[in-house]
């Protein structure tokens, strides 16, 4: 598969140098693990969704990992796309550039990915605060995925993305 590349800014100011997305490396594994375990969306309520959870170099092998770069290389967000079975296993944007178009960057390139792939629909079992991003992002929610302790404690929406009808 042919490895998108895109631009995508960080602030909401014009920058003279906008970060880049690009396939993640094995180098990549602790930074990212930062990201998800330092995210607000794994705090309070859902701070057992990141406790000790990390991305390893394995986990970025495996699977269609892509991260959006500032120009320095910090990581800005990532996702992680599972093509068998199609679903977006991980999403997330730090803190410090929420808001800022990253996140929606991010997707775009991963629905580009999955596409290329030749995938049709696309699960995603949505953190429940990020439901109504993936809503405006063009999911559909298709049914609710009970909890799963010890990790999960709480029930969360199933969304589904329709690549056949966006490919139109």
């Amino acid at each position: 598969m042919r490895e998108p590349t895109e631009r995508v800014p960080t602030t909401r100011e014009p920058t003279t140098q906008e970060p880049t997305i690009r396939r993640a490396v094995a180098q990549d594994a602790e930074q990212l693990t930062a990201l998800v375990q330092e995210s607000a969306a794994a705090r309070g309520a859902y701070a057992s969704l990141a406790a000790g959870y990390e991305v390893t170099p394995h986990y970025i092998a495996r699977h269609e990992v892509y991260v959006a770069v500032d120009g320095s290389g910090a990581p800005l967000g990532f996702y992680a796309l599972v093509l068998d079975p199609p679903e977006l296993d991980l999403a997330f944007v730090a803190d410090a550039v929420q808001g800022a178009g990253v996140g929606r960057r991010l997707i775009q390139h991963m629905l580009g990915c999955a596409a290329q792939a030749g995938i049709r629909r696309l699960r995603v079992v949505a953190h429940p605060p990020t439901e109504k991003f993936y809503l405006r992002m063009g999911a559909r929610r298709v049914g609710t995925v009970p909890p799963t302790p010890p990790r999960v404690f709480w029930a969360r929406p199933e969304l589904r993305f329709d690549l056949s009808q966006s490919a139109a």
